[in-house]
């Protein structure tokens, strides 16, 4: 297969070297292929959208092994041990992996099945952030939903935002510009952490180290480029008309907002049940809601990952005697089991 023939823009072909492109980038690109696939990209138009939904399709399946980043350890004795359903009773777990892919298995395939049918949360309770390591050392976490296209050369590591919410942390390498581009916004570091966030009418850029250089498409050289030093936020229009770079600073509790969607382990010793979901609910777009009283003041024991509520409620549903419904849109309501 030439996967730089400019004839392959047919759907079938230009699906076909997506999908072997897609599997490249998993293993990681060679220099020679980083050029061959940036040939490929600009050879039709219709290669970029063939590889963003290829990628996507591979992302679905990849986040079930996103899964062995969670806790590895199994559950402890008290796990098993039957629910004896009284409002104080205390257990103990850590996200079994068999458990919470099964389920996160179960909630695919029904919405593959039927996605007609399926609820309106279903692909939100499913994503799990990802976390990306790049050829140069570079960390990528990509929240719900999100994706890149990674265009590196021997003087330049480019990365496209398609869609979403990333987060940064560029390995130093002054020789070659670590460059995030969105909508004609083009985010410019060699070595810091950074969060850009691609809206409907607007690009936000978040530094929560070192300085980036931010470019919109009407700032055509560096000379107009904004300066964003940590603890600051630019957020550039996308309209015609737009005005100029807006870059002012965030505060401390605003920045850990901002950032609570990357996956990181939420720890619990004997917190309340209330406690643990407004964790959750906070790092979270479908919220935990609990309406029964003793239920909120039950106290569990976790280690968990905190993008993992699918897991989290699998496992309240299937060892702890709680049921899980979802009567709402971006709601999963929980009730003890009667």
């Amino acid at each position: 297969m030439n996967s730089s023939d400019p004839e392959s823009g047919s759907a079938t072909g230009a699906e076909a070297e997506a999908a072997a492109w897609v599997v490249r980038h998993e293993r990681g690109l060679t220099a020679a292929e980083q050029d061959a696939f940036s040939s490929w990209l600009a050879a039709h138009p219709r290669h970029r959208a063939a590889f963003a939904e290829q990628r996507w399709s591979w992302e679905e399946l990849d986040r079930l092994n996103g899964l062995q980043t969670s806790v590895h350890a199994g559950p402890d004795a008290s796990l098993l041990a039957p629910a004896d359903g009284r409002p104080a009773a205390r257990g103990r777990f850590v996200v079994p992996l068999v458990a919470a892919s099964l389920a996160v298995v179960a909630a695919i395939g029904f919405f593959h099945r039927s996605p007609a049918a399926a609820p309106a949360i279903a692909m939100t309770a499913l994503a799990l952030c990802e976390e990306q390591r790049l050829a140069d050392g570079s960390q990528v976490d990509l929240n719900r939903g999100a994706a890149i296209t990674v265009l590196f050369t021997a003087t330049e590591r480019r990365v496209q935002l398609e869609r979403g919410e990333a987060h940064f942390a560029v390995a130093k390498d002054p020789a070659r510009p670590f460059v995030v581009e969105v909508e004609g916004v083009a985010v410019h570091a060699v070595g810091t952490a950074f969060s850009v966030k691609r809206g409907a009418d607007s690009v936000a850029v978040l530094v929560t180290e070192g300085t980036v250089a931010v470019n919109s498409s009407a700032a055509v050289n560096a000379k107009h480029a904004s300066l964003v030093t940590a603890g600051q936020k630019a957020v550039v229009s996308l309209s015609p008309r737009a005005a100029a770079t807006v870059v002012e600073a965030v505060a401390a509790a605003e920045m850990e907002e901002r950032l609570a969607w990357k996956p990181r382990l939420l720890e619990f010793d004997e917190a309340p049940l209330a406690e643990i979901a407004a964790e959750f609910n906070r790092r979270n777009p479908v919220r935990l809601e609990i309406t029964d009283p003793a239920l909120r003041a039950r106290r569990l024991s976790a280690a968990l990952r905190s993008d993992n509520v699918e897991g989290f409620v699998r496992l309240l549903e299937t060892d702890f005697a709680i049921s899980v419904s979802r009567t709402r849109p971006g709601v999963i309501a929980l009730q003890s089991k009667r």
